[in-house]
């Protein structure tokens, strides 16, 4: 699949402009978000033939029959000179337009991503199971890859991905790593899941946990020797399992409890903030550890409970978001709006700022 001239100097632009994101829609110039706005290029709207073209140059055939069975897809695109791009294609008023997202050309390290010390810990666990949660563009992706790499540099093992769309390619250091993509190498997160538990893999990666089969089989997988890592689209720790919970019938919800509080090794919850000068994001976290505190509480159904787990856990590292987004402010990264407008209790933020002003003065 060669990629048109139209779209490469779409693709540059976004590159030079360090866009997190593109999106092409009929009736608009191509549009770029960047530092979390969208900016309008300095170019002719783009029709509904333009983006019908643009969106079908960058399928295949086999792709091209799952979008217009599925009315969607989510792909990868590869481009020498400007790497490798994310594509969810979709119709609006029936016609096809898309967003793209550049994805990393390499692997940054903890401390560049913000992330949690006690996330390396999670990744050397020989078995168990790891939720990376938060809305789309969080860097939930960025992380997962982050721990592969980490993986891959520590252990003579075999890592399994199952991703949707693949968007780092992974070298060999000391792991073996099968990279696989839906609707080019897989038909579905479910059945996947169950091959790659005949291929002998230590870890196990899964794009996203979006179904029962998916999430049944990743459980049953962290139960039986397998570390898995796996994100979802929750927005906290204790929202996360409700959800996984509720995914299934009230009749196996029992069992579901049970693996959870089994095989749940920790949850990161990510957001990114525009930071104070509105030129960049930064990575706000929450971060839970599953040990026995935590298990009970999920065994008990009372998963509210473990906001106080996490509260009363900060010498092992663990964090609520508010805390973080407390701690951004106080370190003058994010705006005090910012620190607000993202807080779980807003009205607990502003208290907990003005107290400090108060003392300080």
């Amino acid at each position: 699949m060669k990629i048109t001239n139209e779209m490469q100097k779409i693709l540059a632009l976004a590159r030079r402009s360090n866009a997190s994101d593109i999106h092409i829609v009929a009736g608009l110039p191509p549009l770029f978000r960047i530092n979390g706005e969208v900016i309008l290029a300095d170019s002719p709207p783009l029709s509904r033939d333009d983006t019908k073209r643009m969106c079908y140059g960058l399928l295949n055939a086999e792709q091209i029959k799952v979008f217009e069975r599925d009315w969607q897809i989510c792909c990868s695109v590869f481009e020498e000179s400007f790497g490798r791009f994310r594509v969810s294609i979709y119709y609006q008023s029936h016609n096809p337009e898309m967003a793209l997202r550049p994805v990393m050309d390499q692997i940054r390290t903890r401390e560049e991503l913000s992330l949690p010390e006690e996330l390396e810990d999670l990744s050397r666990m020989a078995s168990g199971l790891v939720l990376i949660t938060g809305p789309t563009g969080s860097g939930k992706t960025t992380t997962l890859n982050f721990m592969i790499d980490l993986i891959n540099s520590e252990r003579r093992c075999k890592i399994i991905t199952v991703e949707d769309p693949v968007e780092y390619v992974h070298s060999q250091k000391k792991a073996i790593i099968v990279q696989q993509e839906l609707y080019t190498d897989v038909k579905s997160f479910g059945s996947a899941l169950i091959h790659v538990l005949r291929q002998d893999p230590d870890v196990i990666c899964v794009g996203e946990m979006r179904d029962l089969d998916t999430t049944a089989t990743a459980l049953t997988a962290a139960e039986t020797g397998h570390l898995v890592i796996a994100t979802c689209h929750t927005p906290n720790a204790f929202q996360t399992i409700e959800r996984i919970v509720s995914i299934f019938p009230d009749t196996q919800q029992p069992q579901i409890v049970a693996q959870l509080a089994n095989c749940l090794k920790g949850v990161l919850a990510q957001r990114l903030i525009p930071t104070a000068n509105k030129k960049n994001r930064v990575l706000a976290t929450e971060f839970l550890l599953v040990e026995a505190p935590a298990q009970r509480h999920i065994r008990e159904h009372e998963f509210h409970q473990l906001v106080s787990v996490i509260q009363t856990g900060r010498r092992k590292g663990m964090h609520t978001m508010d805390d973080s987004l407390y701690d951004l402010y106080q370190a003058g990264e994010i705006s005090y709006e910012s620190a607000i407008n993202n807080s779980s209790r807003a009205s607990q933020m502003r208290e907990r700022i003005l107290n400090e002003s108060r003392e300080m003065q």
